[in-house]
């Protein structure tokens, strides 16, 4: 019998799909594949169960019982007599762009590793290029990889109502997202606080109108609640429909979210904190808890791991094996209502297992997806998908001109010899910015090294004007002279960002990286001295990942021969040397304030108060 391809979930071929399985369920036509193993985690119940067999159908469970139970006929079988089944783990939140490595590659590294489905918080990709999102997230699927991406389309694009990127999506989107393939899932991390609870805030129309849509196609809302620590604002949260939050850093917060019925979406820098004190709570019900891990290069990957090291992770903290693993398979599924595809070793299921040499070291012998085997060990031993990326996910990065030194400079008034500057600083949750008095020198306000102050710039890669916002900055930069470094990854909106001690070693970067369609580039002492090259999206690249790392190591090394300023109170937890934190630093989420965006009809000079929709000038 030919079965529909269940690559892509549509609702008529899962219904045929439903009725073979029932039939091979029932031993009436025959099954692919027996697993038959020496444990099996029964996620639902917490139970462990012995001596189980694991029979499969295509790319699906039929049935799950005592080895030799099954009355069907079976083509093949293998045996791990050793060996203990669970779930294949699952990323309720993440963001595959932040590994900077092409889905297709994404899957090599980190189906090994345990992860055989992400939820894919997709407003980075869309917000370079919006209509092509769900296409873009389906290409590696369609080609034949066996990590499923659920693709939760992302409710900042555009990040907030004074920014323009590469996508807008509002209601008529978003309904039409959830409407046509049963892999969208929800509405991706509701971040412009403000569009929420103000109505006279640009951004109300919009952001309802998504929420309203995800309502009416039965979909999950997602939150970004970073800086709600006052129990009105977490009740006016959970009010509103937002359901979850991956945005918790301290217990108390977690707990007053957990108790007002917020599903909380814990990230490992965490866990210390958070674990052993709800632990200590003595917390009795983990199923609103999951862990995600958000964002998470390929070379922290290769390193750490993957959901794996999530789960181990909190294993180290004093959680359960048992309670771990259900909070990295059944809790997301059933939290994203895709418990009936994913999250369990149950009929009807992926075949998704994972088996384990030893439960509490999370040590994978290997690993099962979509029924097939995929690795061996550490080693991907899957179909290997390769794209054929078109131009409108290689070509992204559309600056329009050559850009110059006199496009960073800052003019003062006629006359002046110093001027008033409004100094910002990477993460800028205060409530005002800075003011210094800067030199003016040939007409143009000048950076002043004795007081840390460099410049940092926003360009619009998108309208192809080479539109340029320049400030200052204090706390992080180059201290070398004729020396820039500038990066096509700035979340959200994903304009090119460009920080420097001399206009023209700016201007150079940002040249460059225009040429190379997007990564980073390093100019130091007036030449181009490195460059990573991220050419999908200027956010990702089509290698595998340790080519990504080789790459990414050397030009870490090159930029170890800069001299980077560093002054510790405007760096928070960050710490000295290549400042490779600046890709967020433009995050105009909630509770940002101050912030550069690049420049447009909405915000000309581009420094705006993302709370309030105030404008200041850059000099004055």
């Amino acid at each position: 019998m030919t079965l529909p391809d269940d690559l892509i979930l549509s609702a008529t071929d899962e219904v045929a799909i439903r009725k073979h399985l029932l039939l091979v369920s029932l031993g009436k036509r025959p099954a692919d594949l027996a697993v038959e193993v020496g444990r099996l985690l029964a996620v639902h119940a917490n139970e462990w169960m012995d001596n189980q067999e694991i029979i499969i159908a295509g790319r699906r469970i039929a049935y799950v019982g005592p080895v030799g139970s099954y009355r069907g006929e079976v083509k093949s079988r293998v045996s791990y007599p050793d060996l203990s089944a669970v779930p294949g783990f699952g990323e309720v939140h993440k963001h595959i762009e932040s590994t900077h490595i092409t889905p297709d590659f994404e899957a090599e590294l980190v189906l090994p590793r345990g992860n055989t489905w992400t939820c894919e918080a997709s407003h980075e990709f869309a917000n370079v290029n919006g209509p092509k999102n769900i296409e873009f997230w389906e290409k590696a699927r369609r080609a034949g990889s066996p990590l499923k991406v659920f693709i939760q389309p992302g409710s900042a694009v555009p990040p907030t109502p004074w920014e323009q990127s590469g996508g807008y999506f509002g209601y008529d989107e978003q309904r039409k997202f959830l409407s046509e393939n049963l892999s969208v899932t929800s509405l991706d991390e509701v971040m412009d606080w403000p569009s929420v609870w103000d109505p006279t805030n640009p951004g109300y129309a919009r952001m309802w109108g998504m929420i309203r849509a995800t309502f009416e196609m039965r979909g999950v809302v997602e939150g970004h609640g970073n800086g709600l620590t006052d129990l009105h604002d977490i009740s006016a949260f959970a009010a509103a429909g937002l359901s979850s939050d991956h945005e918790v850093w301290a217990l108390e917060e977690t707990w007053d979210r957990l108790l007002r019925g917020l599903f909380t979406e814990l990230r490992p820098f965490s866990y210390d904190a958070i674990i052993p004190g709800l632990i200590e709570k003595g917390l009795k019900d983990w199923s609103n808890i999951a862990f995600t891990t958000d964002d998470r290069s390929a070379s922290d990957t290769l390193r750490d791991g993957a959901t794996d090291h999530n789960v181990r992770h909190a294993i180290h903290y004093g959680l359960s094996p048992e309670i771990a693993i259900q909070c990295a398979t059944i809790n997301p599924a059933r939290h994203m209502r895709i418990d009936q595809w994913v999250g369990s070793i149950t009929p009807g299921r992926y075949g998704d297992i994972v088996l384990l040499r030893d439960v509490p070291s999370i040590d994978i012998a290997h690993v099962y997806s979509d029924g097939q085997l995929v690795s061996e060990g550490r080693t991907y031993t899957g179909p290997k998908t390769r794209i054929d990326w078109p131009d409108w996910a290689s070509g992204s990065v559309n600056i329009g001109r050559t850009l110059t030194a006199a496009d960073f400079a800052i003019k003062a008034e006629p006359g002046r010899t110093t001027m008033q500057a409004a100094i910002s600083r990477p993460f800028a949750w205060n409530e005002d910015f800075a003011v210094e008095t800067l030199p003016v020198e040939n007409g143009e306000v000048q950076r002043d090294p004795q007081k840390l102050i460099t410049k940092w710039s926003m360009v619009d890669r998108y309208r192809g004007d080479g539109a340029v916002a320049s400030m200052f900055w204090t706390g992080v930069g180059p201290a070398d002279p004729d020396t820039a470094l500038c990066c096509s990854v700035a979340h959200d909106s994903h304009n090119i960002w460009c920080i420097g001690s001399s206009d023209a070693a700016m201007a150079k970067a940002v040249n460059r990286l225009a040429e190379i369609d997007g990564g980073y580039v390093l100019v130091h002492r007036g030449e181009v001295v490195a460059e990573l090259r991220l050419e999908i999206a200027g956010l990702m690249t089509a290698r595998p990942a340790e080519a990504f790392d080789a790459d990414m190591k050397a030009f870490l090394a090159r930029a170890e021969e800069v001299d980077w300023v560093y002054a510790p109170a405007a760096m928070n937890r960050w710490k000295p040397g290549f400042p490779e934190f600046l890709i967020f630093a433009t995050l105009t989420c909630s509770p940002w304030r101050w912030v550069l965006v690049a420049p447009s009809a909405l915000c000309p000079e581009g420094f705006v108060n993302v709370q309030t929709g105030e404008t200041h000038k850059i000099v004055w």
